[in-house]
């Protein structure tokens, strides 16, 4: 798979997508692309066309699959970012921004949780 050009997002993310890549030194010719149809919602434009990306990464046996928006192109910009955030997660997790969002939220909820065990419900 070659780095297939998006026209329609914004070139800052498509920058951002390039960099990220970059530092992971991930080889995009070993990314086995597929294009599948979807389902869920949608009626006919979901059962006619083929909209849905399906990367895969056999090195780390990694498999996205993304579905989200009814552009093509749109979908594959999102699988790509996504698999290059789940290479991230496995590679060098503590670089990782998705992980650190994770961490966040769990602090947040471990907070919350500690400030309501000392309320008793009445």
């Amino acid at each position: 798979m070659n780095f297939p050009e998006f026209s329609e997002i914004n070139p800052a993310k498509t920058e951002a997508l390039k960099a990220l890549i970059a530092r992971l030194g991930l080889d995009l010719r070993l990314v086995e692309e597929q294009f599948i149809r979807g389902g869920g919602k949608g009626g006919q434009k979901i059962n006619k066309t083929s909209n849905t990306v399906l990367l895969k990464y056999p090195p780390l046996g990694l498999i996205v699959r993304c579905q989200r928006e009814r552009k093509r192109a749109l979908n594959r910009f999102l699988a790509l970012r996504e698999l290059a955030e789940e290479i991230e997660l496995k590679v060098s997790p503590e670089t990782s921004a998705r992980l650190k969002e994770i961490r966040k939220i769990r602090k947040r909820k471990a907070r919350s949780r500690s400030r309501g065990a000392g309320k008793t419900k009445p």
